[in-house]
């Protein structure tokens, strides 16, 4: 019975299996046609790959050029930019002042040595410049536009040795009622001359500093690597504390770990803002569109809009008299001097030179030679489009 038994479990494992051993070469066969299918697709994109290049070579290639394409006028583009209704202007206002709450912060770090890196989306310009108006009083603020296409960092230098020369014999003559030994003048010195004078010991009890504030320091005038290694030299100086934007991905790119942790020593700060580009976009070129002869007056206006009162008056004062005298080759120097001294608007040809400066890198107001020798300015725009623009900013 029990051999019985054993038999029949025996017949009834053998069919157990049976199904098994049925099924196998279906599974095989389904396999066998998802492998044939697969080679299928493969030697068919092959085949199109390859008949795709042949086809390329023997194929014509187009005649026509990027040249040829009817590309809008300059200033018909930046028109229809300026029309564009700005977006969340209260959401950006308010998180702009958010971050006021950071400058005591941002203060303590420039006053330990550390030079402030402001990242981000959106323009850092407003808050930057708030930032310095309201903080940063106690320093001489001196700011390079980066996201201009040409920057003269000796120029840069020069302004700020002048301004703190004119710190310490402010300091100095209130400490011994003298004035110091005077200084060689500062355009005649070199670029190495400069950068010493802000190194330089000159007053060890009460520190002198002045604030370099950039904006766009990756900007395409101070993206090679000579401007960025002449800015890393002027941010070691004792007396220099630097304050700057970026805003390209691989701005840090620029920098190698002595220029970022030992001469620029910065501090990074996020501080997304999300506002547009204004003032920063105007600069740069637009690839579908026409350059213009001369700046268009919807672009002056921006840009004289950004600049302080003071120097938009000094700007007025050159525009009214070449409005006035449209036969002169331009508005000398002195002459300019003394109309904003007598309305109060410069105390020194210093500041003057400051505000032209400006105006130059701007390329708002040019420079060139009268008959008799002098340096005169002028303004790069027709009549009528000088007194559109007098009428805008005096609005």
């Amino acid at each position: 019975m029990a051999g019985n038994q054993g038999q029949l479990g025996h017949t009834q494992h053998n069919r157990a299996q049976q199904p098994t051993s049925q099924t196998h070469p279906i599974r095989s066969k389904k396999i066998m046609d998802e492998d044939h299918d697969i080679d299928e697709d493969e030697y068919e994109f092959s085949r199109n790959y390859f008949l795709a290049k042949e086809s390329g070579k023997s194929g014509k290639k187009s005649a026509r050029k990027l040249s040829e394409i009817n590309l809008v006028d300059e200033q018909d583009l930046r028109a229809e930019v300026s029309n564009i209704e700005p977006k969340h202007e209260k959401e950006i206002a308010s998180l702009i002042d958010s971050y006021k709450s950071l400058y005591n912060e941002w203060l303590f770090e420039l006053r330990y040595g550390f030079g402030l890196l402001l990242y981000g989306f959106g323009s850092k310009k407003t808050l930057i410049e708030d930032f310095a108006s309201t903080a940063l009083t106690e320093y001489s603020v001196i700011v390079v536009n980066g996201y201009l296409q040409s920057i003269n960092l000796k120029q840069v230098a020069m302004a700020m040795a002048e301004v703190l020369w004119d710190q310490l014999k402010l300091q100095l003559r209130s400490a011994s009622g003298s004035l110091p030994k005077s200084q060689q003048p500062f355009n005649s010195r070199s670029m190495d001359d400069l950068i010493a004078f802000l190194d330089g010991p000159h007053a060890p009890e009460n520190e002198c500093f002045v604030c370099l504030v950039i904006h766009n320091i990756d900007g395409p005038g101070l993206r090679d690597s000579e401007s960025q290694h002449l800015l890393a030299r002027i941010a070691a100086c004792s007396h220099v504390r630097v304050v700057a934007s970026i805003d390209h991905v691989n701005a840090p790119l620029l920098w190698d770990k002595k220029m970022v942790h030992v001469q620029f020593n910065w501090c990074w700060h996020h501080v997304p803002t999300f506002a547009p580009y204004k003032v920063e976009g105007v600069f740069h070129p637009l690839i579908l569109a026409h350059g213009s002869a001369s700046q268009s007056v919807k672009t002056a206006t921006i840009v004289l809009q950004s600049l302080t009162p003071n120097a938009q008056s000094v700007f007025k004062v050159l525009a009214e008299h070449q409005l006035t005298h449209p036969d002169d080759e331009g508005m000398p120097i002195d002459v300019l001097f003394t109309s904003c001294r007598e309305r109060f608007l410069v105390s020194s040809l210093v500041t003057l030179n400051s505000h032209l400066t400006e105006f130059k890198d701007h390329e708002l107001v040019k420079m060139r030679r009268h008959s008799d020798g002098q340096d005169c300015l002028y303004i790069p725009l027709s009549k009528d489009a000088l007194e559109k623009l007098v009428q805008e900013i005096s609005q």
